[in-house]
């Protein structure tokens, strides 16, 4: 039941629960048709589940560098990236912003690639008149607890492709595996997972989730009048930006999750963002400096060998060394230094949104005092995945 209301909310033709968002992007390579020497092109700022589970497949990663308004995939970058090996392209709607598909559905198109759109920071994001998750061949989605629509630790797949729903289902969900599968190509093998796992979604999580879809367009909606409100009262602070798209009917941001804004030192003297992160601290709230480390500076995609292959994993299988193009990604190592959290809120509470906005914009607007003793920034900012995106804001 849940899966049919969310194939329903979401406008696909298919839904199909799975065990967590990794598994459900794990369960997305496979049925586009990631395998053993493919490549998957992926911008290197994300959460590492929207990369690794195409080592699971013997498949490969090349990282995209990312837009600087956006902080989604660059489609101009990734038609650098395009070899004779590529197979899809990894879209992250990231911290709720949707990214450029008609960009990305262009070079797609133009090299015949499948598109797999990762969910799980936007929720119900629209992008011209489309949720986000409905453009590409499949999408995933997280809807853990810290998320926006959670259903305490599940994921789901989403698709119009009736080969890709079935290629899901026959790699981790053996019950639905059977003779109403009609891919051809899947037909002499049903009964038993191809991908020799079990990835359904557990019973309490659906249950919990029907229930969270029930109202989760209203909670949308609060969210976003909660976070817009923000912004507005931040409107015009030097050195401030808000990483928003433009709403309109028909583009609209998703969940917001785990929100961040862009951080110009150009406009503050200079000033280090580790800094301002230190004053709007002293006001009370904790802001994070940066947001996800890229990833193709984790030794996970540089040399570690996880599987006992005799080389790294990223280039066991690899026709190239893939880690070579790593090189020319400018804005993803720069990133950590131009942006910070902020609250993520989940109600419109103006006086409260109004004291976090005022702690931010103190800061901003009082950098002179801050650039005596301003050490800079570490050597490292950000990090791999973020502890606390799902807590509310306390005074």
């Amino acid at each position: 039941e849940f899966e049919k209301e969310f194939a329903a909310w979401e406008g696909t033709d298919y839904a199909l629960g799975f065990n967590n968002g990794t598994a459900a992007l794990l369960a997305a390579m496979f049925a586009v048709g990631v395998g053993v020497g493919d490549e998957v092109i992926c911008p290197s700022v994300t959460y590492w589940a929207s990369a690794l589970p195409a080592y699971s497949l013997g498949a490969t990663i090349v990282f995209a560098d990312i837009d600087p308004a956006t902080l989604c995939i660059d489609p101009a970058d990734i038609e650098k990236r395009v070899s004779d090996r590529t197979r899809a392209i990894m879209v992250i709607h990231y911290l709720g912003y949707p990214a450029d598909m008609d960009g990305v559905m262009a070079v797609a198109k133009k090299h015949g690639l499948k598109v797999i759109e990762d969910v799980s920071h936007a929720h119900g994001g629209l992008y011209k008149g489309k949720k986000l998750g409905a453009i590409g061949d499949v999408s995933a989605f997280s809807l853990m607890s810290g998320k926006a629509l959670v259903a305490g630790e599940a994921g789901m797949l989403a698709t119009d492709s009736l080969e890709c729903y079935e290629r899901a289902i026959a790699f981790g969900h053996y019950n639905l595996f059977d003779e109403s599968i009609r891919t051809e190509s899947l037909r002499p093998h049903v009964g038993l997972p191809m991908g020799g796992i079990k990835g359904r979604m557990h019973q309490v999580s659906a249950a919990v989730g029907r229930v969270q879809l029930k109202r989760y367009d209203e909670r949308l909606r609060e969210i976003r009048k909660a976070m817009n409100y923000f912004w507005d009262l931040l409107e015009g602070v030097p050195g401030l930006r808000a990483h928003r798209v433009a709403e309109t009917e028909g583009t609209k941001m998703g969940g917001w999750y785990s929100p961040h804004g862009h951080y110009v030192p150009e406009e503050l003297g200079g000033l280090s963002v580790a800094r301002f992160c230190e004053a709007v601290r002293a006001e009370g709230f904790s802001p994070e400096t940066g947001c996800n480390t890229p990833l193709h500076t984790h030794s996970l995609f540089t040399t570690l060998d996880v599987y006992g292959a005799g080389k790294p994993t990223r280039v066991a299988t690899a026709s190239r060394d893939v880690r070579l193009l790593d090189r020319d990604l400018p804005v993803s190592l720069a990133v950590g230094s131009r942006t910070y959290s902020i609250p993520w809120f989940k109600r419109y509470e103006p006086e409260l949104i109004r004291q976090y906005a005022e702690a931010y914009k103190k800061a901003a607007r009082g950098y002179e005092r801050l650039l005596d003793g301003d050490a800079g920034n570490p050597k490292s900012l950000g990090r791999w995945h973020f502890f606390n995106a799902g807590k509310a804001p306390k005074i």
